[in-house]
């Protein structure tokens, strides 16, 4: 019989962050273009167990930041710790640890077109687990089931779902590996209002059952006042306020978060929530 560890399997794996404790923590960070700065010796804190909506105008930079944070862009300045550890003077094999603690849904789920569904689901296992196949197959149907996915979606290619099931396909994808985090950057984007609300009670409910912390970058005012629990505001480079939906709406004391919380359009989400 195999050992735990001759099937990839890690029995010593940390237990999930204890809930409200600081999970991410950016401190003082820059990230400049040439000579533009997208980002400026900004700070943000995330806590363990919630769901944080960061929102901001176009281009404002929240896609940037969520980058810098898993360490997919380099930064001029600051420093960004995760799970108890700076990304910067992580080694090789701290990054790969961290790396199997964190999923991300990119926007329009980010699959490979020549992969079907299950093999999609299936690369963070291929990349950081040595599963017998029958194991693999059978955790990615688990993934599958996890977040609405119908059996027969595992042999079809991304050019064969919809836009909502490609979303469900990449959020398979993000918790493959039973991560503490998952990041997902605008998840909502371009589906219709009764596909996004579906979207926004799945992300909540598995938040719930498997105890994740949620980093979402969005601009869907339904989406905040369902489901986030704090929402970070990004303007000017820099998080100008946090709070809850319900803080942000009734104190703004900022231009666009009055504009933003307190136009027709977020009278509206409140009056369907």
């Amino acid at each position: 019989m195999q050992s735990d560890k001759q099937n990839g399997l890690n029995p010593g794996a940390p237990d999930r962050p204890v809930k409200g404790t600081p999970i991410i923590t950016v401190r003082g960070v820059t990230k400049r273009y040439g000579t533009q700065t997208v980002l400026e010796n900004l700070d943000l804190d995330v806590t363990a167990g919630e769901i944080l909506g960061v929102v901001g105008a176009s281009g404002s930079g929240k896609s940037v930041l969520l980058r810098c944070i898993i360490g997919l862009e380099s930064i001029q300045a600051g420093r960004i710790n995760i799970l108890g550890r700076d990304m910067a003077t992580m080694d090789a094999k701290d990054r790969a640890e961290v790396d199997t603690r964190w999923g991300v849904l990119f926007q329009d789920g980010a699959l490979f077109g020549g992969l079907t569904v299950l093999q999609n689901i299936q690369v963070p296992m291929r990349e950081h687990l040595n599963l017998p196949r029958p194991i693999a197959d059978e955790l990615a149907h688990l993934k599958m089931s996890m977040v609405g996915l119908a059996a027969d979606a595992a042999t079809k290619f991304p050019s064969e779902l919809s836009g909502g099931m490609r979303k469900r396909a990449g959020l398979a994808r993000a918790l493959a590996l039973d991560p503490d985090i998952v990041f997902l950057d605008e998840p909502t984007a371009g589906l219709d209002p009764i596909g996004a609300a579906a979207f926004d009670r799945l992300i909540r409910r598995l938040q719930k059952t498997l105890g994740l912390t949620v980093y979402m970058v969005t601009h869907d005012l339904d989406s905040i006042f369902a489901v986030c629990d704090r929402v970070a505001v990004l303007a000017d480079g820099a998080i100008v306020r946090t709070g809850t939906p319900d803080e942000l709406r009734q104190n703004p004391n900022h231009p666009w978060i009055e504009s933003y919380f307190c136009g027709e359009r977020a009278r509206a989400a409140l009056a369907g929530a």
